[in-house]
């Protein structure tokens, strides 16, 4: 197994990268690397049923004016 540092100078290197480490090609170290987390599963539960419903509501309404 070799080791290697690599500079990334491309913010689309590291998705490069992570999309290597799912294939188990590579193994990313170090603080860079982050689990991708949906932003469904981040944001879940912030907003009430209620308000989520007012909410589309008020976006359809600006929409249509």
């Amino acid at each position: 197994m070799n080791t290697i540092t690599v500079e990334l100078i491309n913010s689309k290197a590291m998705q490069l990268l992570q999309d290597l480490e799912a294939m188990h090609i590579i193994r990313l170290h170090g603080p860079a690397v982050t689990p991708k987390i949906k932003l469904s599963d981040k944001y879940r539960g912030i907003l009430s049923k209620e308000d989520g419903i007012d909410l589309n509501k008020h976006t359809d309404q600006m929409r249509s004016e």
